[in-house]
C-alpha cells in the first residue's frame, strides 16, 4: 500500500545522546502501525520529530508525498496530523467541550466537538472544567480533541496508560473502530503488548534508537532480536 507517512534516515542527538540513530519505517495509508521498544528506546522522540517538535540532526519525514520539515511546527495539524501525548496536555481551566474546540479551530474535521465529544462518550461532562476529572477522562478529551482536527494520521502515545486489563481490550476495539468511523491512519507507541499485537496491521521495533525489527505483529513477536530487547521469552508466538 501506499505510505502516508515515511520516516527516513532520521537522526537525533541530545548532546552526547543518540536518541533516534538512522531510523526509518512507513506507515501505510488506512493501517495501524505499532512503534514499540523499552523506555528510552527513541519512541515519543519519534513522534516529535514527525510533528515538528523536534528538527532531526539527519533524515526527513515525508508526509503524503511531501517534506514535512519544510512546514512549521504550527501548521502540522493543517497538513492532518493530530496527536495525543504520554503526560496527558489540556487546559485544565476550560470546559470539556473548550479544549475540544481547539482542536477544531486548528482544522476543521467536519464533525462539531460536542459531536466527537459525544463519540467518546463524554457528552455529559461538555461544561465542565477539565480540571478534577479523572485520568481516563482527560485522555479521552485529548482524544477529541485530536479527532476534531479531522486528521488523516492520528498518532497515539501510550493511549492505555493508567487502564486495567478489561479497559484495555475496550480500548483496541475503540481504536480500530476509530480507523473506520474516521477514516484514519494510525501509528501507536504503547507497553501493552496484547494490545499492540492485537490490533496493528505492522509493528516497528526501536532499541536504544534504532529500528531493530519490523514486519506483522506474528513476525515481530518471532524475531530474537525483539525478544531478547524488549518481550521477553513468554511473549514469543508458539
Amino acid at each position: 500500500m501506499t505510505a502516508l507517512l515515511s520516516v527516513e534516515h532520521v537522526t537525533r542527538r541530545f548532546g552526547g545522546v543518540v536518541a533516534l540513530d538512522d531510523v526509518s519505517f512507513e506507515v501505510p495509508t488506512g493501517e495501524i502501525v505499532g512503534l514499540i521498544g523499552p523506555n528510552g528506546a527513541g519512541k515519543t522522540t519519534a513522534f516529535n520529530v514527525i510533528t515538528r517538535l523536534y528538527r532531526p540532526d539527519a533524515g526527513r519525514v515525508v508526509l503524503d508525498g511531501r517534506n514535512l520539515l519544510r512546514t512549521p511546527a504550527h501548521r502540522v495539524v493543517r497538513r492532518g496530523i493530530a496527536r495525543t501525548f504520554q503526560n496527558v496536555a489540556l487546559w485544565p481551566s476550560l470546559t470539556v467541550i473548550d479544549n475540544v474546540r481547539v482542536g477544531a479551530a486548528a482544522r476543521s474535521g467536519g464533525r462539531t466537538p460536542l459531536e466527537v465529544l459525544e463519540y467518546v462518550g463524554l457528552a455529559g461532562v461538555a461544561y465542565r472544567p477539565a480540571a478534577g476529572l479523572p485520568f481516563g477522562t482527560l485522555k479521552r478529551i485529548e482524544l477529541a480533541r485530536a479527532l476534531a482536527s479531522g486528521p488523516r494520521l492520528l498518532l497515539l502515545d501510550e493511549p492505555a496508560g493508567g487502564l486495567n486489563h478489561e479497559e484495555v481490550e475496550e480500548l483496541g476495539r475503540f481504536v480500530r473502530g476509530l480507523r473506520e468511523d474516521f477514516e484514519l491512519t494510525i501509528l501507536l507507541v504503547e507497553h501493552h503488548m496484547n494490545l499492540v499485537m492485537g490490533i496493528s496491521d505492522r509493528v516497528f521495533v526501536l532499541n536504544f534508537g534504532r529500528r531493530i525489527a519490523a514486519g506483522t505483529p506474528a513476525e515481530v513477536q518471532r524475531d530474537p532480536a525483539v525478544i531478547e530487547a524488549y518481550l521477553g521469552d513468554e511473549h514469543a508466538a508458539a
